[in-house]
């Protein structure tokens, strides 16, 4: 994956710059390699560095609505100061490390409507600064997080759209300030349930945090509610859950509560549910809990860290996913 551009911050007869992905595709936690070929112009030019950056596209509040900006999430230098002479060619090889928290683009091949992702590349020259167009990357899911996905098509799933919400969740161990919501559609079984579901992935070398919010439907005499669960587990004991059933059993469990306040639920391993559960709004949220989305039916799965937190039924969505409001950058 090429593209190739004069420098314009530099002017006519500038040095030219191709970024050369030998990795267009990759996954969280996994590196990007490439070339950055740099090609003098009609001029020698000192280079004060080249730097490459990952950039996607998040919204983020703005007043009364949202907005969208692109945002650098990762950035590395891969070349401090040297001379370009008069048309000479300079090639700067690169591993560029992803981080585990990197939003997935590609399902099973197919893009993922509403996400771009991209690398940037920047040279700077006698204090000026060019930063090139992105050039197209795909973040594939992890085998822990397609297990999760898998797991929505097979019950019938559709997916609806993906985005980046700048923000934080509440309780998860967070190092990007957004996180990704993949949207899907109800299959039939579950229409008179659930409007929505939006899937959450958050990533690390240890382990992964499985965040499902349920748009549930309201009833003739009252209004729809918001039911957030929670899964963490390493990556390994991820592969061992039988996703299918689990997802089925928590939107099962969801039609035997009305939104209020719930005693929290015991869950498997000896830990209690009781988040705040939500989205975007830090003052309204009610603490719910619920019962656990159930045991781990496979052996090696003890010592799973929280294992299903809560099915949270709640009347207004509060703060468990909490928006910022700040700015793109």
């Amino acid at each position: 994956m090429v593209f190739k551009r004069m420098l314009g911050a530099f002017g006519v007869g500038a040095p030219s710059v191709d970024t050369v992905l030998a990795t267009p595709r990759v996954q969280p936690g996994g590196s990007l390699r490439g070339e950055v070929r740099i090609k003098g112009g009609d001029f020698d030019a000192d280079i004060e560095y080249v730097a490459l950056g990952l950039v996607t596209q998040v919204e983020s509040e703005h007043g009364e609505g949202e907005q969208i900006g692109l945002v650098e999430f990762f950035r590395t230098q891969v070349s401090g100061p040297f001379r370009l002479s008069t048309a000479e060619d300079r090639i700067v090889p690169f591993h560029l490390p992803v981080p585990w928290e990197a939003p997935v683009t590609e399902i099973a091949g197919r893009h993922l409507n509403g996400m771009a992702m991209g690398v940037r590349t920047e040279l700077a020259i006698a204090k000026a600064v060019d930063k090139g167009d992105m050039d197209p990357v795909e973040i594939e899911p992890t085998a822990s997080q397609e297990a999760v996905l898998r797991a929505f098509f097979q019950l019938g799933f559709h997916f609806k759209s993906a985005d980046l919400e700048r923000g934080r969740i509440y309780g998860v161990s967070q190092q990007l300030p957004f996180f990704q919501e993949i949207e899907f559609y109800p299959p039939a079984q579950y229409s008179g349930q659930i409007n929505e579901v939006e899937l959450t992935f958050v990533a690390n070398p240890a382990g992964l945090d499985v965040i499902v919010e349920a748009d549930k439907r309201g009833g003739r005499y009252s209004s729809g509610t918001d039911a957030v669960g929670r899964f963490q587990l390493t990556h390994e004991q991820a592969l061992q859950v039988d996703w299918a059933a689990e997802i089925n059993g928590w939107v099962a469990s969801l039609s035997q509560h009305h939104g209020g306040s719930h005693t929290a639920g015991h869950d498997p391993y000896g830990r209690y549910g009781g988040h705040h559960g939500g989205h975007h709004d830090s003052h309204r949220g009610h603490h719910g809990g619920g019962p656990g989305w159930g045991g781990i039916a496979a052996a090696g799965a003890a010592g799973v860290v929280g294992g299903f937190v809560a099915a949270e039924a709640i009347d207004e969505v509060g703060d468990f996913f909490e928006g910022d409001g700040g700015e793109e950058e």
